[in-house]
């Protein structure tokens, strides 16, 4: 996460005031965040995930901490939220579109594959707390059933060495797949498959994410 942000710090003019570490077993990161504070930074970067990436958050709350403070994908999870609740409130952080798709507009395509993709996931697992997780695998799925249909569309046999390379070829030329973290195309030599409709700015309200427009 550091290296990411020192990445695009030095060309928008903005200069980094402290960087403190802890460990993932940590159970606490006062010292780490009273050194932050009193840095007088004018925002405050997470880059922890899941349970542990709950701490700072807590402690800044716990210390009157009224800046901005930004995070990462690795806050968009549901132990975040159990364990941060609204001592994170007002974290800014980008975010698979999934997570509030509810709240995308209707022309956006990504919207009508979560409402799919919800039915499916609460019927078979009883529980309509959506995991975002669960959406790259059936992102995977969506990608690999379509060019699995384009391989056999070349009339190779499954289990042939022609099939897998068809089957190589199809997924590297993958066009406009529509999941629920992403539209994704591919290309050879390209093999990330998606743009800036993979991601969404969210903020954390009341326990819940919203999607800043």
């Amino acid at each position: 996460m550091l290296a990411g942000l020192k990445q695009n710090t030095d060309k928008f003019g903005i200069r980094i005031v402290a960087d403190e570490r802890y460990a993932r077993n940590d159970t606490s990161v006062t010292p780490q965040m009273l050194k932050i504070v009193a840095a007088h930074p004018d925002a405050i970067f997470t880059g922890g995930s899941g349970a542990p990436g709950a701490l700072p958050h807590i402690v800044l709350a716990e210390r009157g901490w009224h800046g901005p403070v930004y995070s990462s994908h690795a806050i968009i999870n549901n132990e975040f939220l159990r364990l941060a609740a609204k001592q994170a409130d007002g974290v800014i952080a980008p975010a698979g579109p999934i997570t509030v798709a509810e709240q995308l507009p209707d022309s956006n395509p990504i919207k009508a594959q979560v409402a799919v993709f919800r039915k499916l996931y609460e019927k078979a697992n009883n529980d309509t707390a959506l995991n975002p997780f669960a959406g790259y695998a059936y992102d995977a799925l969506l990608v690999s059933y379509d060019a699995i249909g384009r391989a056999l569309a070349g009339g190779t046999k499954p289990g042939t060495e022609a099939f897998r390379l068809a089957l190589r070829d199809a997924l590297t030329t993958t066009r406009d797949v529509v999941g629920v973290q992403g539209i994704y195309n591919f290309r050879p030599g390209e093999r990330f498959g998606v743009d800036e409709r993979a991601r969404v700015l969210v903020t954390l309200h009341d326990g819940k994410w919203e999607l800043i427009e």
